[in-house]
């Protein structure tokens, strides 16, 4: 892989004589970069029912809107640490908000599904590579000792961008429009912009090629996979043609890119980078981690506004404050992150969040607003303590010059994790729901004593319309709640799993 242009020890200089002051605002720039683009991976949730009727189409193609986003994303990913080489870092940085802010407009003024969904897929390419530059940018300009002070400050908009998605989305689309949920990143884009073009200064450019071959099996591999995560559950899994025969071209054409990437050891999606082994273990426990946080953040919402009834607009203020305790957990202990040993941090917060899911499989149709917060403020705060340590430990061991390789890698283990979180916790709920409904449907008979006592206690007879509705009604509700509950432990044991893969991390890296 070609080198970055700032070698080690010119990169220490770097991150030494930059001053405090524009320390300070790079870090902003990347921040606020990053918390824009992950924004958008949620902020449209809780809009697709004003989409529906405006672009004039069912609930099942109006979902093209969020698939087309996280699509794009995860195929260009990869692609950054080559493209950095190629432009270099920060005129890639500038020409990827740029695209965003543009793209984004544009998607606002859509008025077709086919448009919306080319202006998303063209929105989610130009925003992929902001993530892992942000983050590699702040593991250049902060001098080793601080490197945990800087993930701490990285993952503050990690974490609060796809969890407070939904909280901005619901109060721009109660109270404006819903187009504005896209309007809203043109302000913003451009203080971004300004803070990038004068203070962020690293070049990074190098001598670099093009792998056609690994580049088609690449986008071929991931693009089919995001689509069968995304679709998956909807159409029946294997049992739908498309999704099978996607996932056989997809497997195919991943064991060829993961094979070609091992072998030529190329700058696009470095996956030879993985024999660094707290890069490997890093990545495997971030999307282990991703699959438990994107599940918890995609079954919530939908237990509030389909079991309990809460309006769209409560509902994403009673998902916020995860990502506000996470935030707060993680600037609290910023300086103390490189005096802590990492992996201790991520053992309570992975306890944390263990903690927090028992709590949820405690859950009952009666739980009062105690109980839907308690469980998030610690899952937050567990959250908080995850997110930085993992990602110090990931660049622990890498030479300098591999950083944006590493970002690439790191984070599309996050964004495939969350994607294979939310499908599975998808298809358990839907089929543990069918389960339970029928489990008890069955004990269900007009010789059930429980049954005839409660339509004598109503004063109907068994066979009454009104009275059978009830009970459908309430047999609808068990069922639902004890999917939740069921899928909540299910999630708890996942968390579980991968607190003992911290022995395998490196606690040092090498001289």
């Amino acid at each position: 892989m070609a080198e970055i242009a700032l070698s080690n020890s010119e990169q220490e200089q770097e991150s030494q004589v930059m001053s405090e002051g524009s320390r300070k605002l790079v870090t902003l720039a990347v921040m606020l970069s990053a918390i824009m683009v992950l924004l958008d991976m949620t902020i449209a949730n809780v809009a697709l029912p004003h989409m529906m009727g405006a672009l004039g189409v069912t609930s099942d193609q109006v979902t093209w809107v969020l698939t087309s986003y996280s699509m794009a994303e995860a195929i260009f990913i990869p692609l950054a640490s080559f493209l950095s080489l190629k432009f270099g870092v920060r005129r890639l940085l500038l020409l990827s908000v740029t695209g965003f802010v543009i793209t984004s407009a544009l998607c606002g003024q859509a008025d077709g599904i086919a448009e919306m969904v080319t202006f998303r897929v063209m929105q989610g390419a130009f925003g992929a590579a902001v993530i892992p530059l942000s983050q590699s940018i702040m593991v250049q300009i902060y001098p080793k000792e601080q490197r945990g002070k800087a993930m701490a400050l990285f993952s503050v908009g990690v974490l609060l961008g796809p969890i407070l998605g939904p909280t901005l989305g619901g109060i721009i689309t109660e109270n404006m429009d819903w187009r504005w949920i896209f309007y809203v990143n043109m302000p913003i884009g451009a203080i971004c912009l300004a803070l990038i073009y004068f203070f962020v200064k690293l070049d990074g450019r190098g001598k670099t090629s093009i792998d056609w071959p690994l580049v088609i099996a690449m986008t071929i591999g991931i693009g089919l996979l995001q689509m069968v995560l995304d679709r998956g559950n909807e159409e029946s899994w294997f049992e739908s043609n498309l999704i099978l025969f996607s996932a056989i071209i997809s497997a195919i054409a991943l064991v060829f890119f993961i094979a070609r990437s091992i072998i030529t050891k190329g700058d696009i999606a470095p996956i030879w980078l993985l024999k660094d082994r707290n890069l490997a273990m890093s990545c495997i426990v971030m999307a282990g981690f991703s699959m438990g946080m994107f599940g918890i953040t995609q079954l919530q919402p939908m237990m509030l506004e389909q079991l309990l009834n809460y309006p769209v607009e409560l509902t994403g203020f009673m998902m916020a404050p995860r990502g506000l305790t996470s935030a707060i957990v993680l600037l609290m202990m910023a300086r103390y992150m490189d005096r802590i040993d990492a992996r201790l941090l991520i053992v309570i917060g992975l306890s944390l969040n263990v903690l927090g899911t028992y709590f949820m499989t405690q859950y009952s149709l009666q739980i009062n607003t105690y109980w839907i917060l308690l469980p998030s403020i610690i899952q937050g705060a567990g959250m908080g303590l995850v997110f930085a340590p993992l990602s110090q430990l990931a660049y622990a061991t890498l030479a300098p010059k591999d950083t944006i390789g590493g970002a690439v890698i790191f984070n599309l283990c996050r964004t495939i994790g969350g994607s294979f979180g939310i499908s599975i916790v998808n298809t358990y709920f839907s089929r543990i729901q069918q389960q339970e409904w029928n489990q008890l449907g069955g004990s269900l008979s007009p010789t059930n004593p429980a049954l005839q006592h409660a339509a004598q206690t109503q004063g109907v007879p068994i066979t009454d319309p009104s009275f059978i509705a009830q009970v459908q009604n309430l047999l609808l509700q068990q069922s639902t709640l004890l999917a939740f509950v069921y899928t909540f432990g299910f999630l708890l044991i996942s968390y579980m799993c991968l607190i003992p893969l911290l022995a395998l991390f490196k606690p040092k890296p090498k001289p």
